[in-house]
């Protein structure tokens, strides 16, 4: 059988969860080894708007020192016992290698724990995890930190893509890679019957979400403040300090009714538009993993941890579709069912997608994105795989759950996953 063959198993297996022949690993993977991949410290910046929030005239190795030293203060680790930090980036030129390298030794860690930027498009802040868990399961390393960091306000736009060659450009296929994400997805909406109607709901129902756990200070925990950001007034251009502390990028009084009013962006008989789509956002996160014989030593406090991931491949042009394939190989790895996951954290690139993912699937919608995703709270590229790593297993504590679920889609036609589990 075919690889592709395979993964296509995998998919249809666990769309029919309750199956005799389906593994069930919850009992194995809820007990306890020293050889375990935990996480002892994960936690994110504030997501503010691209080009407006509060963190626009923050450099985005500016935003990593901020995270990277949040996370040793709450983690009261000594910093030398740091091996690597891998940084998952998708915007910065150089793919942020040199700056990355410098914001670590700004952020206290010393010249002996080394650093990487990798670049796995909207999935790079959870491949940053899943390098450094791998790394350590490897015995590559003990202690590391996978980490994401994006500033869509100033590197954002059509230059982060490089003009292609006349020989990609002679593939249909390998051309298919720079088609815009929104017009992809639009396609996809109009073939997949992804009404408009449904779209809006989807995106609303994300804003209200998040606004009742904004207001209900369910963030707080996985949220490291800013003190003495620099803010240029836009309308004033006057220099300010401020105090970064929360998302700004959620709205009140977002409703179906009112996402309704606003035109498509790709198309005019279209049904995609800034509404049922990700925010463009600045932000940062930090995951901080070792070994659980590591963290016992250490007296490090073990948050959860990492059980499995996965990375597949689809059509360029169905890009939206890589949770649907990702998801089903994790969870086959880690030996489980859908119905086992407590929470699901999808990344809701645009509604229509993660819609689809979500109902193919046949997921409990009332597990997928509890305190909202981000069409709402916003999806710094490079970031957002960490991120919900954070916003993961806050939920997770807070509810007394114990199974969780990261994914995404990646552009150029891929798809990630992730399983963990919560102490």
């Amino acid at each position: 059988m075919s690889k592709a063959h395979e993964r296509l198993s995998q998919v249809q297996s666990h769309l029919a969860s309750s199956e005799a022949d389906i593994p069930l690993g919850r009992e194995s993977i809820l007990s306890k080894s020293p050889n375990d991949i935990v996480i002892t410290c994960a936690l994110r910046t504030p997501f503010t708007k691209g080009g407006k929030g509060g963190l626009k005239d923050t450099p985005a190795a500016d935003l990593l020192v901020h995270a990277l030293k949040s996370l040793l203060a709450r983690s009261k680790l000594d910093p030398s016992l740091v091996e690597d930090i891998a940084v998952g980036s998708v915007l910065p030129p150089g793919g942020g290698a040199t700056e990355f390298r410098a914001a670590a030794l700004v952020a206290g860690f010393p010249e002996s724990t080394a650093v990487k930027s990798l670049n796995r498009q909207c999935s790079s802040g959870l491949q940053a995890c899943a390098d450094i868990a791998n790394a350590i399961r490897s015995g590559m390393i003990d202690i590391g930190i996978g980490s994401g960091v994006e500033s869509m306000s100033s590197q954002y736009g059509p230059g982060a893509v490089t003009e292609f060659s006349d020989l990609l450009e002679s593939d249909p296929e390998a051309k298919n890679c720079k088609v815009p994400m929104g017009v992809l997805s639009e396609q996809m909406a109009k073939d997949r019957s992804i009404s408009r109607k449904d779209q809006d709901s989807f995106a609303a129902s994300s804003y209200q979400k998040a606004l009742k756990a904004q207001k209900e200070g369910k963030f707080d925990e996985e949220i490291a403040p800013l003190h003495n950001v620099k803010f240029v007034d836009m309308k004033t251009d006057e220099e300010k300090v401020i105090t970064v502390d929360k998302d700004d990028g959620i709205r009140d009084g977002i409703t179906a009714e009112s996402l309704g009013k606003i035109k498509p962006a790709f198309a005019k008989d279209g049904s995609i538009h800034a509404g049922n789509a990700s925010q463009i956002t600045d932000g940062a996160a930090a995951v901080l993993l070792m070994k659980r014989s590591t963290a016992e030593r250490l007296g490090q406090n073990v948050v959860g941890k990492f059980v499995s991931s996965s990375i597949v491949g689809v059509k360029p042009l169905l890009m939206g579709i890589g949770p649907w394939k990702a998801i089903p190989v994790a969870l086959e790895k880690a030996g489980i069912s859908k119905d086992e996951v407590d929470v699901f954290e999808i990344n809701e690139a645009f509604a229509s997608q993660c819609l689809w993912c979500v109902k193919e699937l046949k997921l409990d919608e009332k597990k997928v994105n509890p305190n909202g995703g981000a069409i709402a709270l916003g999806h710094p590229l490079g970031c957002t795989g960490a991120r919900q790593v954070a916003t993961l297993f806050n939920e997770l504590g807070r509810t007394g759950k114990k199974i969780g679920v990261t994914s995404m889609c990646v552009g150029t036609g891929m798809g990630m996953a992730a399983v963990f589990v919560k102490e």
